[in-house]
């Protein structure tokens, strides 16, 4: 069996959406960490500085080598299965972080209509909304593709309408305070921007399943295009206008329903309803998208002979069922892992996938020079490695601020350093007791 060419370029810019960003959530808490100016300044540099260059290598590469498996076949055919199998090893390291934070997402925003809940009813949710996510999965790209276009419309519109119905409000200027009072703070700036990143990461992710999309190499950079500037403007608009309508000091996590509520006068409690659904669904959407995306890493190690032969099996409809579910079966026991306080580890470990894929675009541009696609940056291998220095130092810096903050950022950072070191033993293991033929290049 094959996999199938279902994804077009409009539903690929609906998942990269909810892969990257899923809406304005969690901006709030990005404002309460550090203050109103700061965040705007922060959400206005980490697109510019961080995003739109990993937009323009990540285009590259996916224009290049527009295959299932993405990131993970880019790296192995610049540095081979050693160094791509640390790609996906701190895949998954992340990606643990990132599947848990959904289903708390989910439950955060039903709490909105059903207050009280107790921890086996959350449990109980959280695992349902996971398997709802995998039927749609099991479906195949189609579905998924056609529920994020549908789910993403119906959140950037939720934000939409609260930022036009906060305009006769405004009573301030948005970015005043410029910080809280420790938003200076070097740990407090560290985890602010963490929190910025993590709004801002994720353009990659998508590029595993390059077998599923029609014409890939132009598909995948026009769905990048696309998809910076209505992240970009998804985040800045609501923000901008709330912040200058309500009182920010009065924002926490998880309070866009309160906040559309306080900024938009007579229309706050119909608005109130419709954001708490958009967050309802936007986690959904979320982990839909990111569960078709991760997956099928696995599924491209297991054809390589990584991992073991069954989780490559496709069937008849073209989807990969045996590793979408042991995926969500691994995502669902780490949905009840106590991961909330290492979210910065999440950057940190796919920052340092990402570079890896940075590199193996260098290394590309050197050792095979005939090998492009469609979509080219225009400048050589020298001006590529510039381009990719810039994310990095940015990530030095975060990883610098973080270890200021001891009850955020340092347990991320040596939680981080304790799943780099796991990699090469994992590496180790799979070579041992995973034979395939592959498994001997």
């Amino acid at each position: 069996m094959k996999l199938r060419r279902e994804l077009g370029t409009l539903a690929l810019v609906f998942v990269l959406f909810f892969c990257t960003s899923g809406g304005a959530f969690t901006t709030e808490d990005l404002v309460a960490n550090v203050g109103p100016g700061l965040a705007l300044a922060i959400l206005v540099a980490v697109p510019l500085l961080w995003s739109l260059p990993e937009v323009l290598l990540i285009g590259e590469l996916a224009s290049m080598l527009p295959e299932e498996g993405g990131y993970y076949k880019w790296v192995r055919r610049a540095f081979g299965p050693f160094w791509a199998f640390q790609n996906a090893w701190l895949t998954w390291a992340y990606s643990i972080f990132d599947m848990a934070l959904y289903p708390a997402i989910f439950n955060h925003y039903l709490a909105y209509f059903v207050p009280g809940l107790g921890v086996i009813e959350r449990g109980l949710i959280s695992a349902a909304m996971i398997w709802a996510a995998t039927a749609l999965n099991l479906g195949g790209a189609r579905p998924v593709g056609r529920f994020s276009t549908a789910t993403g419309a119906f959140v950037l519109l939720s934000f939409v309408a609260i930022s036009i119905a906060a305009v006769p409000h405004i009573t301030h200027t948005p970015w005043a305070p410029f910080a809280k009072g420790n938003g200076g703070t070097a740990g407090a700036l560290g985890i602010g921007l963490s929190l910025a990143l993590w709004n801002y990461t994720g353009w990659d992710n998508a590029s595993t399943v390059q077998g599923e999309v029609r014409d890939p190499s132009r598909s995948y950079p026009r769905a990048l295009a696309i998809g910076l500037p209505l992240v970009m403007v998804g985040y800045l608009l609501p923000l901008t206008t709330t912040l200058g309508a309500s009182d920010w000091t009065a924002w926490r996590e998880g309070s866009w329903p309160e906040i559309a509520r306080l900024a938009t006068g007579s229309l706050g409690p119909v608005l109130a309803v419709w954001v708490a659904l958009a967050g309802l669904v936007s986690a959904l959407s979320m982990f839909n998208a990111l569960l078709l995306a991760y997956s099928r890493v696995p599924l491209a190690m297991a054809a390589d002979g990584m991992l073991p032969a069954f989780l490559a099996r496709i069937d008849a409809r073209g989807t990969p069922v045996n590793v979408v579910l042991v995926s969500a079966a691994f995502y669902t026991v780490c949905a009840f892992l106590p991961l909330a306080s290492l979210v910065a580890a999440d950057v940190l470990l796919y920052a340092l996938a990402l570079f890896l894929e940075f590199g193996a675009l260098v290394r590309l541009r050197a050792r095979e020079p005939a090998l492009r696609g469609p979509f080219r940056i225009p400048t050589g291998t020298a001006g590529v490695a510039a381009l990719a220095a810039l994310p990095m130092a940015i990530m030095g810096g975060v990883v610098w601020l973080e270890v200021h903050d001891p009850e955020f950022g340092l347990p991320a950072v040596l939680y981080s350093v304790l799943a780099i070191a796991a990699g090469p033993v994992a590496y180790a293991a799979a070579r041992e007791f995973v034979r395939a033929p592959a498994a001997a290049e």
